[in-house]
């Protein structure tokens, strides 16, 4: 078990300019703004000196996007390695990448970091936006953002009124997906939301010694979330999230065999690949007239264990087990310029401003 603590400071000024009036010529389509957290405040992306790309909530469910790799799709410079499990889904921008413990590209959730890759590739549920943010970003996220992050939002459950959704896709090599939502108020001021998934397939690949396939997965995912606005100005919420998977064993062989024989490994032991993830977030928000103090405390305690074939042949020479665990906790706190009291420089220029504490 390996533990790691990484106390960090980090304050940023950004220049925006002050947009000129213009008049929008006939027949031109304007967009609707696309509001991200890829600086860790909320701002239009259009605005933002960086390289990113939003992927809203209608896309994720009209595509049926359920993993970052499907979502990756659509952004450019951004690519993950598909490996059989799912621990080993690899993510790069443009062309950096690293190992699962100690990663070049960064995934968060809901604010939380997320520092090694055996905590954040499962299934999303009850997600609002995935922001891919190309490039370094190591002056607000730390060390371990060289290439990019990938930036996942909870959605909000509504103070107003209840909703809900179930989904039931089905596929071929036996694959299926289930989940459901539910979320809505308790009250003016409270509201709660409550989501589980469940998800599996065959595998692609066969053992020629014993006819079962070796690359399957099956995994099950559940979410809870509470949401507190005692006020017009400060807002809480308390986000629990768990994932179990049960994957097949790596579907490794002889390279030259696979070329005479795709989708075929032989071999005397069939492994597996487990994976468990507990995480709590608390976030905490408040929203003055001319200040923004934000809190983000996150503690996330995973498990995985694979087990598989050393040698990769029908002999029975080696095997391997390998288990990992670890519990992790951060904590931050950021002060920022209100989003409507930016420090007026000039009449061309105004600063917004952040500072805060990561540990």
């Amino acid at each position: 078990m390996v533990y790691r603590l990484v106390v960090r400071a980090a304050a940023v000024a950004v220049l925006f300019p002050i947009a000129a009036t213009a008049q929008t010529p006939a027949g031109t389509i304007t967009l609707p703004p696309v509001i991200v957290t890829a600086q860790k405040e909320p701002a239009d992306l259009q605005r933002l000196p960086l390289s990113a790309t939003g992927v809203l909530k209608d896309t994720i469910q009209g595509a049926g996007i359920r993993i970052a790799s499907e979502a990756a799709l659509l952004a450019p410079n951004v690519h993950f390695t598909e490996f059989s499990a799912r621990k080993l889904s690899n993510i790069r921008m443009r062309g950096i990448g690293s190992s699962p413990g100690n990663p070049g590209v960064t995934t968060f959730i809901d604010g939380v970091p997320q520092l090694n890759d055996n905590t954040s590739r499962f299934d999303f549920l009850d997600v609002e936006r995935i922001e891919f943010v190309r490039g370094p970003q190591s002056a607000l996220f730390g060390r371990n953002t060289l290439g990019g992050l990938v930036n996942v939002v909870t959605e909000r459950p509504s103070l107003q009124q209840w909703s809900g959704s179930f989904v039931a896709p089905f596929g071929n090599y036996g694959s299926s997906d289930l989940r459901g939502t539910a979320a809505g108020p308790l009250g003016d001021k409270v509201a709660v939301g409550f989501s589980l998934g469940h998800s599996e397939r065959d595998g692609f690949t066969t053992n020629a010694v014993t006819g079962n396939h070796l690359d399957s997965r099956s995994g099950t995912v559940f979410k809870a979330q509470a949401r507190f606005a005692p006020r017009a100005d400060w807002e809480g919420r308390v986000i629990v999230s768990g994932a179990r998977a049960r994957d097949g064993d790596y579907a490794l062989n002889d390279l030259g065999a696979l070329r005479n024989t795709p989708f075929q490994a032989a071999r005397d032991f069939e492994g597996r690949t487990d994976g468990d993830v507990l995480s709590t977030t608390v976030l905490l928000r408040r929203e003055g007239r001319r200040l923004t103090l934000s809190s983000t405390t996150g503690v996330v305690s995973w498990k995985t264990e694979d087990l598989t074939d050393l040698d990769y042949t029908p002999l029975p020479l080696l095997t391997r087990q390998n288990l990992e665990e670890a519990i992790q906790f951060t904590q931050e706190v950021r002060l920022a310029s209100a989003a409507n009291a930016p420090v007026r420089l000039s009449d061309a220029a105004v600063l917004r401003w952040q500072a805060g504490v990561f540990f």
